[in-house]
Order: C-alpha cells, then structure tokens, then sequence
C-alpha cells in the first residue's frame, strides 16, 4: 500500500511539474516585425536566478545588422546574437513582468511585461511601456 501511494504521489508531482513547464515562456520565440509584418528575429527565453531573460540567438531578416550599433553602455557594438534584449522578469500573478526590454533597432529600453492569453502558450504577447505610460505590444511565435 506504501508503495503504491509513493508511485502514485511521484507520478502525480510529474505531471504538475509537466504542466507548469507548459505555461512557461521559457523556450525559443519568434518575433515580427511591426512594419512589414516578416519574421524578424528568434529569441531564446531562458530563467537565471528566479527571473527571466530572453537573447537573440538567430535573425531571420535578410538586412539585420551584425553589431547593436545604436545600444548603449556595455552592449555598444556587440554582436546582434547572443545580445541579451530582455531582462529581470519577475512573475507577477498570472503574467511576467517589472523587467526590462531593449530594442537593438534604437537601442532605447522599456518597462517589460509578458504574458499569455486565454491559455494559449503557442503565442506570447511581449508589451514594452515608456515611462510615459506610452506602450506598444507585439506577438511572438512558439518555436518547435
């Protein structure tokens, strides 16, 4: 009988950990761009320490740059991949956020936030807000 509830306690502990995995923003997404609505970018959404990051690992779009030339401070001129455009994203009730994201097009950073709709793990909704409370939120796509 001891045996049986263990198994059935591991299985069950398996399971939750499974699902939890799923609602996970952990894993590699791809980005759009805005303007000309083409696949822009993959970004490798990774946990360090408790929080979230996420870095480019691959660009899709045939003009990207090599360097973040426009990026300030320590990431001036570093490589396009393997640059590191989100950062310290706490979770925060049913959502990820109080980090920050960084746009290598301007090199300008914003207030992040990231989250799933309606359940939906295939599709992240990325939203980076300008002190100004301005905000724009874009969609990337669960790569296999």
């Amino acid at each position: 009988m001891k045996l049986k509830f263990s198994l059935l306690l591991t299985l069950a502990s398996f399971l939750f950990a499974g699902s939890a995995f799923a609602q996970s923003p952990i894993g590699t997404w791809k980005t759009i761009d805005d303007s000309s609505g083409e696949a822009k970018s993959h970004i490798e959404i990774y946990e360090q320490n408790g929080k979230l990051y996420g870095k480019i690992i691959k660009t899709l779009a045939a003009d990207a740059k090599e360097y973040c030339e426009k990026c300030t401070g320590d990431k001036k001129n570093k490589p396009i991949i393997g640059l590191v455009i989100l950062e310290d994203l706490k979770p925060v009730k049913d959502y990820w956020g109080k980090g920050t994201i960084m746009d290598p097009e301007n090199g300008k950073e914003y207030g992040a936030s990231i989250w799933f709709e309606d359940g939906d793990t295939k599709e992240l909704k990325v939203r980076g807000k300008h002190w100004t409370g301005l905000y724009r939120t874009q969609t990337w796509h669960r790569v296999k």
